[in-house]
């Protein structure tokens, strides 16, 4: 097959498994699975990307979202909680890395159909599947294709509540796209939480991370990926409520950084670069 995971995608996947490398314990996150998925060159390490100074703060920021979004998960199944959505999976492994999270959870995975199909086969060549529990929902988003739709169809429940995650995908959406998304998510049923990621402008972005932030969007850029929107706090909390959502919370590289990194003598923190909002309907 020549289709793969977009390169954002692999990207991340990598960063995880270079947490477990780069980085000593204790672990924000585990997952080496997502590597081994991309299947990447032997000396992937080397690439400048996975630089293990200049990565840091992307890389604890890609560890702690994730580690945030699967606790939310684990924690609302306890609560009888048992569907969760991914927008733009990617390398998503929760389905694989925690069958005892996701025994009683439907794990509901939307992307591109070609990367779906990749992912499947890669699946079945690690001796995985695709387990009874997860669905891999093919969604073509640049034909303007109705995920809702998509996921009613695979079995997705919209009368029960259900835990939505978003990550690493509004920048490349204009504002209205958002909204549009924000509008559907709050029609989820009452008890449904959503995690969603957002980047922010350069001047809400720490001094000496600017530099950064603009070379990730001159890459996007040079990608054919432009990045089409982006947030503060106050303006994605505002379009949240206006979307419908009963209660939106702003959780920042600095609340992550209290949550996970506290006591770390290496330092290790998350980026201001891309942020996080949780809110419930």
């Amino acid at each position: 097959m020549t289709a793969t995971a977009d390169k954002t995608a692999i990207r991340t996947a990598l960063w995880r498994a270079l947490h477990l490398h780069a980085d000593p314990g204790p672990h924000v996150f585990e997952d080496e699975l997502g590597a081994r998925l991309a299947a990447p060159d032997g000396d992937w390490r080397s690439r400048p990307d996975m630089d293990p100074v200049r990565s840091a703060r992307a890389r604890a920021s890609i560890v702690a979202r994730a580690r945030c979004t699967e606790d939310l998960v684990v924690e609302q199944a306890a609560r009888g909680v048992d569907q969760y959505v991914i927008l733009g999976a990617g390398l998503d492994t929760f389905a694989q890395r925690r069958p005892e999270g996701a025994r009683n959870v439907r794990v509901f995975e939307v992307d591109q159909p070609e990367t779906q199909a990749w992912k499947r086969a890669r699946l079945d060549e690690l001796g995985y599947g695709v387990p009874e529990g997860l669905r891999l929902v093919p969604v073509d988003f640049e034909a303007d294709d109705d995920w809702w739709q998509r996921l009613t169809e695979n079995g997705f429940d919209p009368g029960r509540p259900a835990v939505l995650a978003c990550s690493g995908v509004t920048m490349y959406l204009t504002r209205d796209a958002v909204a549009a998304t924000l509008r559907k998510a709050a029609g989820l049923a009452e008890g449904s939480t959503l995690a969603m990621t957002f980047m922010q402008p350069v001047d809400l972005v720490d001094p000496e991370e600017r530099a950064a932030r603009e070379g990730v969007e001159r890459a996007a850029r040079a990608d054919g990926t432009p990045f089409r929107s982006f947030f503060g706090p106050d303006d994605i909390l505002a379009m949240v409520k206006e979307a419908g959502f009963r209660h939106a919370e702003h959780l920042s590289a600095g609340d992550l950084a209290e949550r996970y990194f506290a006591g770390r003598e290496d330092g290790l923190r998350p980026s201001t670069i891309e942020e996080l909002v949780l809110a419930t309907v």
